[in-house]
Formats: C-alpha cells, structure tokens, sequence
C-alpha cells in the first residue's frame, strides 16, 4: 500500500478531536465548600441576594461633609462627631457647616454628600481646614453600585479563582455547586513494565507513562487512578480493563498498535466498547484510539512516552476540561517563526516541541531536540508545540507558523493561554 493510500485510511487530527468532543458533556453537579470549589467550574448562575455594598458607605479615612459647605478654599467646619469602621450611622447627621469624621467602610451620614480624605485637610480634631477642593459625590461608594440586588455576579461555567472566592464570601456563599471531577483510570500495559521503586534490568522499564498520565490528569483539575500494568496476556487484559471500564473515563498506554502483543482493542470490543475511531494522521500519536463504553470514555495512547504525553494534550485534555465544565477546552493558537526548518511530506499533521523566546514583538520557535518519540529530554524542555497542518510538506527556516502552549507557562513575557 502506498504512503498516501496509508495515509487516506485515517481519521484527520481535526476529525478525531471533534468526534471526541461530540461525546462528551459536562459531568453532574456537587455541592462542596467554597475553598474546596477552587479551580472547579461553577454549575450555576449565582445571583446577589442583596445589594453590595449594602449601605452607602466610605471610600476613605476623612471627614464626612455637604460639597454645598466647601465651595472656597480654604474652608472650615466644625466637627460634629466621628464614625469608626463597624458602626452604624444612626441619629448622626452632618448640619450645615459641620463635618463629622469618617473611617474608610463606615456608613456615610444623613447629609453627607462627598468625603474628604484627611490628607486633604489639616486633621483636625474640633474643627477642620479643608485644603482642596470638593466634589459632590467624592469617595463614597454608592449602595449597590458593585452589585444590585437580584444581579448576576458569577455565571454558570465560570472558573472559581480567589477573586470569585472574595465575591462569593461577600454574598455568604459557604457552600457553592459546581462540576463534579471525572475519575480517570489510568493502565499500562506490557509484559517489559516494572513500577517505580524497581531497578530495571535489560529488557525492562519503569512504568512511568502511568506516573506521568497521573500528573497531566491532577493538572487538569480531575482525579486519576493508577491501576497498574495489564500484562502481554488476554486474561490479564480482561482484568485490568474491567476494573478500569468502571470509572468516567479510562486512558490505556500502548497496546494499541498491530502486533501480536497489542491487545488493547480487541479485548476492549470484547467487553462491549464501542471503538469511535482507530489511527490518526498525525505524527507523534497515529495509533491512538477513542472508544465508549456505556459513559465511559476510553482513550487508548501509544506507548512511547512522548507519544503518551502530546496524544493526552492534544486529545484528552480538551475532553476532560469539557467533562469539568469549561468552556475553553482547547489551546488557542498563535503565530511564531521558525528558527529550524521542519522535513515533512504532506498527509499528517506535526506536532513539534519548540522553546519560544520573543523578539521586536515577533516569536520565534527553536526545536527543543530531538524529534524521536523516546526521547523525554525534548518534553523536559519544551514550552510550546508547533501544529503543522497535514497538507502542508517540508517547512524552510524563517518560515511562520501556528503554536500552542505546553504546560503552564507563565515565565515568558506576553505567555497566555
């Protein structure tokens, strides 16, 4: 069979990701406490159960005064009284010609109309010097003008992060409902597998694909679960995936090819998957397949590990911050120039890891080494990917192209997701 007859048998990049996403939905909803909602997705629109601020108050340490009394400078009050944060106003009312002092978020008097910071003034203590001019309506924050009563403060699909904390705290928000987390199997597979903790003799190697799924999974937001190493048998196979089938979604490394050994598929269709797609044109990743099983979402991965990790980013994470709630599942892409050229003929999609640096307000990407798929150090050092579209062929230095992110970078100046 020809590259391109090859080639023409499998589901684009684009196809598969889409057809991941049109199966699945966010998970049910969870009530839990307000810090325990941190980087979940809120599941409903919250609305203020009361004006904030909730009484005309005090911007400012001053004094509290009518702006019709402070017409010319300098101007002198007499002062009244005085209001500390945690009183109440009541019975205090600033009279013609008077003043009365002010702590910053203390209701503001009948009369009063504007406050003058104390650094405007003389401060003092019977009667006051006013030292610059006053506009009605200063340094007082209005009832509601935060907030209304009645109004929507968070939507449903926000991100809970401190400021949303600090607002739902203000409106008495102990409990909030949220996205409930998915709960991620994660099985390795191979006879040649042994677990951390192991030296690794010839023929051996530590199962740190499992380890490394686990991280990306708790990075996402979700709560995976290590359920060790299927062996190269069917019986084991049977097993572990089992167990597995039992959780919202299921990732399986290697085991997904064509070899005698590669049993990932078949015993899944045993156990009744239904296989939505087999074989990408994209490289690193082209053996990954997409199955469901009743709810379950099954994402079987290559096992090199840098196959592993690029077919988790570029599949897999998009479908489980879509399961968490978020609206943004997928990294936006932006322009960079490239410092090395790219050899390729057209018919799969690149993914090449890149350093970025940012020059005359341009970004420039530079290979991260070598583009092997055994080769970790290239992850390590990564901070984006370059996405080569599959008809595109070779791509010559200098030329521009589209990248996203890898991980969270935020150490780069202008780096976003």
């Amino acid at each position: 069979m020809s590259d391109s007859a090859a080639v023409s048998n499998l589901v684009s990049f684009i196809q598969a990701r889409q057809t991941i996403l049109d199966n699945v939905a966010p998970l049910g909803c969870e009530q839990v406490g307000l810090l325990d909602a941190v980087g979940r997705v809120l599941a409903k629109d919250m609305a203020a159960p009361w004006d904030m601020p909730l009484w005309d108050n005090s911007a400012m340490d001053g004094y509290a005064v009518r702006s019709a009394d402070c017409l010319h400078l300098p101007g002198v009050l007499k002062v009244t009284g005085s209001i500390p944060a945690g009183a109440v106003a009541d019975g205090i009312t600033v009279e013609a010609g008077c003043a009365v002092r002010i702590m910053t978020g203390a209701p503001t008097p009948v009369g009063c109309d504007a406050v003058v910071p104390v650094e405007e003034t003389d401060d003092g203590q019977t009667v006051v010097t006013l030292l610059q001019p006053v506009k009605k309506g200063q340094h007082i924050r209005v009832r509601g003008e935060d907030v209304a009563c009645g109004a929507l403060f968070v939507g449903a699909g926000t991100m809970i992060r401190p400021p949303e904390v600090n607002i739902l705290a203000n409106f008495g928000k102990a409990l909030v409902t949220v996205y409930r987390r998915p709960v991620v199997a994660i099985l390795s597979t191979g006879d040649e597998l042994v677990e951390l903790g192991t030296s690794p003799v010839a023929g051996q190697i530590i199962n740190s694909n499992a380890l490394s799924l686990a991280a990306a999974v708790t990075e996402c937001g979700c709560i995976p679960r290590i359920i060790g190493i299927a062996r190269d048998n069917r019986e084991s196979h049977l097993e572990k995936l089992q167990e597995g089938l039992q959780a919202d979604v299921l990732i399986t490394s290697a085991g997904v090819s064509a070899g005698d050994r590669d049993l990932v598929r078949d015993v899944l269709e045993q156990l009744g998957a239904q296989q939505l797609f087999w074989k990408v044109a994209v490289k690193p990743g082209g053996p990954t397949a997409f199955a469901r099983y009743d709810s379950t979402l099954v994402f079987s991965l290559p096992g090199n590990p840098v196959s592993t990790m690029i077919t988790f980013e570029e599949f897999v994470r998009p479908a489980l911050l879509k399961m968490l709630g978020q609206r943004r599942v997928v990294r936006p892409l932006f322009k960079a120039v490239l410092r090395d050229g790219v050899k390729k003929k057209p018919g799969k999609l690149q993914i090449i890891r890149v350093r970025l640096e940012k020059e005359d307000g341009l970004w420039y990407a530079t290979s991260s080494g070598n583009q092997q798929t055994a080769i970790l150090k290239t992850m390590v050092d990564a901070q984006a990917l370059v996405v080569i579209p599959a008809e595109c062929g070779a791509v010559a230095a200098g030329s521009e192209v589209d990248v996203h992110w890898y991980g969270n970078y935020c150490d780069l100046e202008g780096a976003a997701e």
